[in-house]
């Protein structure tokens, strides 16, 4: 596998779609973080009066958690930034695989279908960005020494790309927190 997935990342147009990937992945999760971190609801109305078994009841109960709430915004928040950065991508990655899985799981126990072709493709990128850095990710899952190899080519490695990242990540933000107050 790994020699596999070695040799797709010498392909430019892959290295391109990875790069778009962890961008857009990244904007996804900050931009619903400050919804979170600024203590509002996922949902417009109230889900209070809502049946206990609904989406809109959970939201709402995960909101009225208060921290809880907050919580969940600020490891989106740092799991996005990392992404987008392209520098720490790895382990954004890494982060955003048990959030997106909890919130792909949510999406199924609660049969949101629309949400959950969303869920779904998401928990998939993020997985084909876990098989990407695979050679960084190795060490953890196999038990014998293993030598490093760094797959990476100078295109991916460019600097411009996590300057991109970190001027997207702050227009997102600044998009979001004017929406919200405006």
């Amino acid at each position: 596998m790994e020699n596999s997935v070695s040799r797709l990342k010498q392909n430019l147009l892959l290295q391109l779609f990875t790069i778009g990937l962890r961008y857009l992945l990244g904007s996804a999760f900050v931009y619903a973080s400050i919804f979170k971190i600024e203590g509002i609801r996922f949902m417009p109305k109230p889900g209070i009066n809502e049946p206990v078994g609904s989406l809109s009841h959970f939201f709402e109960a995960m909101y009225q958690a208060g921290i809880y709430w907050h919580f969940i915004g600020w490891g989106q928040l740092i799991a996005g930034f990392l992404l987008m950065s392209q520098a720490f991508s790895t382990l954004g990655a890494v982060a955003f695989f048990p959030m997106i899985l909890n919130i792909f799981v949510i999406t199924i126990s609660f049969d949101s279908p629309n949400i959950l072709l969303i869920t779904s493709l998401m928990l998939i990128s993020n997985v084909y960005l876990l098989l990407w850095d695979w050679n960084k990710l190795k060490f953890i899952f196999l038990p014998r020494q293993q030598q490093y190899l760094d797959d990476n080519t100078a295109f991916s490695k460019w600097k411009g790309w996590t300057y991109s990242g970190l001027l997207m990540f702050f227009a997102v933000v600044s998009l979001r927190l004017f929406q919200i107050h405006h």
